[in-house]
């Protein structure tokens, strides 16, 4: 079932629970990733980031996705991942994302405000969800470096109030591409945003959480948990122990088709930490 972001965060981020959100980077992935939902009864979302865009393109990403949601039996979004550049979201728009992320976290806040206002205003033209960011989560999704700024609550409420986004992404100690469980999560700048704005918050970089912060945190505000990096990692890895066990093997599919039940376990495990499991 193809829905919008607005449609699952809105509900989530008011109860006990939070919605995984899953970035795909093949059609193999993504494939191991809606299995893991539909095994749990979970709501899922679907995540395109720069790099997969780069990949597969924008419409051959939305058609993977769009295709899987509508024949999946758990609700699930199509959502482009920290874009910056608005010819690429109004893209994503007509190839048919039902969820957008405009990522101005490293323009000034008046700048931010002024093209997501934008991103918001053509999306609701098409029912489309709109995600945005205020502070900045450390390094880039890409890996690169990137200075981190911790999310002001003043700062959250004000862009809500001008933006009237669907979800915020807040900075509160994690970053992107971790490989090791190290965030710190600074709790007590989550409880302030919280008071402050009321608006589903999005967790990025939600691999390098501790499993114990995960589900707290899913239990506060967070509409949507973001995890990328550890399914790259275990989908990796599981090919290369496929190899070494199986020299032989001529297969592609078999060993893409056998590598991603790494990822269908691993979400499977995240999907019970966020305790999303049944609520589809």
């Amino acid at each position: 079932m193809l829905v919008t972001l607005k449609e699952l965060v809105q509900v989530a981020y008011k109860s006990d629970y939070a919605i995984p959100a899953f970035n795909i980077h093949t059609y193999e992935d993504a494939v191991a990733i809606v299995k893991g939902a539909e095994e749990m009864r979970s709501p899922v979302i679907l995540m395109a980031s720069p790099s997969a865009i780069r990949h597969l393109g924008i419409r051959i990403a939305a058609c993977i996705m769009n295709e899987l949601a509508e024949n999946a039996k758990v609700p699930v979004v199509s959502h482009l991942d920290h874009a910056t550049d608005l010819d690429v979201i109004f893209k994503a728009m007509k190839a048919g994302f039902t969820s957008v992320m405009f990522d101005g976290s490293n323009l000034s806040f008046d700048e931010n405000v002024e093209k997501t206002k934008l991103v918001v205003k053509v999306a609701r033209a098409f029912g489309i969800s709109v995600e945005a960011e205020i502070g900045r989560v450390g390094r880039s999704e890409e890996g690169e470096e990137a200075t981190q700024i911790l999310t002001e609550p003043d700062a959250a409420k004000k862009f809500f109030e001008l933006t009237q986004v669907d979800a915020l992404a807040v900075a509160v100690g994690t970053a992107h591409g971790m490989q090791k469980q190290e965030a710190q999560i600074d709790f007590e700048r989550v409880q302030q945003i919280q008071s402050a704005a009321d608006v589903p918050l999005v967790l990025h970089g939600s691999s390098g959480v501790p499993d114990e912060d995960l589900t707290k945190i899913s239990k506060m505000n967070f509409g949507k948990i973001n995890i990328g990096t550890v399914l790259k990692t275990v989908y990796v890895e599981r090919i290369r122990k496929i190899l070494q066990d199986q020299p032989q093997l001529k297969d592609q599919i078999k060993l893409l088709e056998e590598a991603s039940k790494a990822v269908t376990e691993m979400v499977k495990h995240k999907i019970s930490l966020l305790n999303s499991a049944g609520r589809a």
